[in-house]
């Protein structure tokens, strides 16, 4: 009896002594956040680790943001006529101009690549960026279009001499904090957007990035192309964001599969048309 008394008594004190060093240890554990409310420390730890390090020549990643179109809150420059030529001979499925998607011949409705810069406006789609010691290589989650910047401190070739590409040539340079890219020799077949708007094998693409925190890039893009416009297109500043965790998050593989999309013409897109042949 007394044993069982004496060790009810010990028990007792031993749970005054600890309670208050769990009840620390918890706390510790948990946190107090902003709200008031209780954060695992957990949490936090984990949130924190993801974090990138901030270096503003480090543009590695997966970044997304809110892209429409070059023109998007700037007025397109106008053609010239062979720009309008060319304009016209498009017909989008998107846009003031847009057609049935059964009458298309966006390159898109054919798994044709997208090329640059329209691939980068694809709606809630993300690129990756990666960074080498020659160059950057962005890999776009539509149909992985790969774009290779070189930064060897070559020059661009002259687009009269070379063949042209669907995501052109192009080289890269630091301005300080800013990195700046020039690129040329672009496959005219691809439209720069999805409205038609056309571009030319000798136009130009300047870009300049900065990378103002560790999970924001910002984008500022013009066009000079002369043979399609009469003055270069300025676009307005587009925001992208990292997707983290820096290093573990991957892009989606969405490739455009011709026997599935020509399946998807001949059992949505035609019939929506009429069932009519396009022109």
């Amino acid at each position: 009896m007394v044993n069982r008394v004496t060790r009810s008594i010990l028990l007792f004190a031993a749970v005054l002594i600890l309670a208050p060093l769990t009840f620390a240890q918890t706390f510790e554990v948990y946190g107090p956040s902003a709200q008031g409310k209780r954060t695992p420390k957990s949490e936090q730890a984990a949130k924190a680790a993801t974090a990138p390090k901030y270096e503003p020549h480090d543009l590695s990643g997966v970044w997304w943001g809110a892209r429409n179109s070059l023109n998007m809150g700037v007025e397109v420059p106008p053609m010239t006529a062979w720009g309008k030529a060319q304009y016209e001979s498009h017909h989008p499925s998107r846009g003031p101009r847009a057609v049935l998607p059964a009458f298309t011949d966006d390159p898109m409705a054919h798994c044709d690549p997208l090329g640059y810069p329209r691939n980068l406006y694809i709606d809630t789609r993300a690129y990756e960026l990666i960074q080498l010691p020659n160059k950057i290589v962005q890999i776009f989650e539509w149909a992985h279009g790969t774009r290779e910047i070189y930064t060897d401190g070559r020059k661009l070739p002259d687009p009269e001499d070379a063949d042209p590409l669907w995501y052109g040539y192009a080289v890269g340079k630091w301005d300080g904090d800013s990195f700046v890219i020039d690129s040329t020799g672009y496959d005219e077949r691809a439209w720069i957007d999805s409205e038609g708007d056309p571009r030319s094998e000798s136009g130009h693409i300047h870009e300049v990035i900065k990378h103002p925190d560790a999970t924001t890039l910002e984008l500022n893009m013009t066009v000079d192309d002369p043979k399609s416009y009469t003055k270069p297109w300025v676009g307005g500043k587009e925001t992208f964001h990292m997707q983290l965790p820096k290093g573990v998050t991957m892009i989606k593989e969405e490739y455009c599969v011709p026997d599935e999309e020509l399946s998807f013409n001949d059992n949505v897109r035609n019939p929506a048309g009429g069932n009519l042949t396009k022109k």
